[in-house]
């Protein structure tokens, strides 16, 4: 196994191009020397051996179902050998709606996107919380889906968007609060990053979403950390 490896596995709900994701995903580890296995099956975590021995676990499946026998040596991976978890949108957030064990370890569960997707908005970099992945990179504003999520209260929060946006009605615009966009967390001995962002490949790709992913795949990854 080379000295940086990672698994990348997608699937579930095909509006979120997965797929696509997955080599965006793909071509920034193989630039920053990993060796990367892309995979289309849940089945790809069943080996526990197999991944405690890698730096970095990236999953890309929206909703769906997962076993417990493929959950698990993840949790495992992640919590007891130290392997990175990292992901973007409803790819890591919004992948098994009836798992609460994959949510704890995550760090949050999408429960809606008011508006639905094309709503403007900002996401504002937090001053206050210096951290590598955000490092010197300015608020920047996004034209895809603005996600709410449920979050876990422990997560450092790196990036906020401000709800309610303006324009977009709906029973939630009573309660204006900031939302968690881009966070880190340790589950066990290993390190999680996630980023709201990702709709869309395309969401992903101009200079600062992409160097969030960036940074946070590295910061997160066994071994490797900014």
């Amino acid at each position: 196994m080379a000295d940086r490896s990672a698994l990348i596995v997608w699937g579930g709900w095909d509006g979120h191009e997965p797929d696509k994701v997955a080599d965006l995903f793909a071509t920034i580890l193989r630039g920053e020397g990993f060796a990367v296995e892309v995979s289309d099956t849940l089945d790809a975590f069943l080996d526990a051996e197999k991944l405690s021995k890698l730096n970095l676990i990236v999953p890309i499946w929206t909703m769906g179902e997962i076993k417990h026998e493929q959950r698990d040596p993840v949790s495992k991976a992640v919590s007891e050998h130290g392997v990175g978890l990292a992901g973007c949108h409803g790819g890591m957030c919004d992948s098994f709606r009836v798992d609460t064990e994959w949510q704890f370890m995550t760090g949050g569960q999408w429960v809606a996107h008011p508006g639905n997707d094309g709503v403007e908005y900002m996401v504002n970099i937090d001053r206050a919380n210096p951290h590598p992945i955000t490092d010197g990179l300015p608020d920047f504003q996004v034209k895809s889906e603005q996600y709410y999520l449920h979050t876990d209260p422990g997560n450092n929060v790196l990036a906020t968007t401000a709800f309610p946006t303006a324009g977009v009605d709906g029973p939630h615009v009573q309660n204006p609060c900031k939302m968690p966009q881009v966070w880190t967390k340790m589950w066990g001995k290993g390190r999680v990053f996630y980023t709201a962002l990702g709709h869309h490949r395309d969401t992903l790709e101009p200079e600062t979403p992409r160097e969030i992913c960036r940074r946070g795949f590295l910061w997160a990854a066994k071994g490797v950390g900014l």
